[in-house]
């Protein structure tokens, strides 16, 4: 059955090249409501130009790129107000309390105070914030800065939501702690989750794993499929023998 709401993220034939490089060729999969995907590929696959393209920061070369149905070569605003973005460099404002960075985020997309008060609050509380919401966020730690930078994507309730290679730098504990909570959400709100990351532990985790190497895909299926393809008892093997053979180790 056909459903009524178009899919989070469906990406087809995008490309981008600088110079004779081709960063992103060719690259077409989708996420779906409540999925969590990862964007599995060592460094360098491509990962942050695709990002890029679907963060509006660079324009394809070819192909399309849908979000909730808006494509962002046509249609960038109503794309780009349906998706919400982590990156992998923090961007706080780290002399702003917790309270603060959120606000003038809801401020930036135009959501009235009342409903921004209130869905501020909601974040604070799920992330374990609200003892820490008044206090600067050059005074967290790098694990509750993550929170603060995930609870500030979610203000606008997006139906797709993008993670950068978003834990890199923080401790083990803090990292397992945002893996869970995001997979959490994605099904609790329906929300459709692409995660980049070049750690096999995260994508272990994912409803699906998408590989890229050399800026195409390799690999679109689930990690017992991508392990038993090859004979591979764990996923570790199996994402290494698939890179090596596309000289990507």
């Amino acid at each position: 059955m056909t459903s009524l709401f178009p899919d989070p993220l469906v990406i087809d034939k995008l490309s981008k090249s600088f110079g004779a490089r081709r960063a992103v060729d060719g690259v077409s999969f989708s996420v779906a409501p409540g999925e969590f995907v990862a964007l599995l590929g060592p460094n360098g696959a491509g990962k942050s130009t695709l990002f890029q393209m679907l963060s509006g920061l660079f324009v394809a070369d070819g192909g399309s790129a849908k979000v909730a149905g808006h494509d962002i070569g046509i249609a960038p605003i109503s794309a780009l107000a349906e998706l919400a973005i982590v990156f992998q460099q923090p961007a706080l404002d780290l002399d702003l309390s917790v309270r603060a960075n959120l606000r003038f985020q809801t401020d930036l997309h135009g959501i009235p105070r009342a409903e921004a008060r209130t869905r501020i609050a909601h974040w604070l509380q799920r992330f374990g914030l609200a003892e820490r919401a008044d206090d600067a966020c050059r005074n967290l730690s790098g694990g509750m800065r993550r929170k603060v930078e995930l609870a500030r994507a979610l203000l606008s309730q997006p139906q797709l939501l993008l993670m950068d290679e978003a834990t890199v730098g923080i401790d083990p504990a803090s990292r397992a702690s945002i893996l869970a909570d995001v997979k959490a959400l994605c099904r609790e709100r329906a929300m459709g989750v692409l995660w980049a990351t070049h750690l096999v532990d995260e994508a272990e985790a994912a409803d699906r794993i998408v590989v890229m190497a050399a800026g195409t895909v390799r690999f679109d299926g689930d990690a017992k499929t991508l392990m038993r393809r090859d004979g591979h008892d764990n996923l570790l093997d199996a994402f290494l023998h698939l890179t090596k053979a596309e000289g990507r180790a």
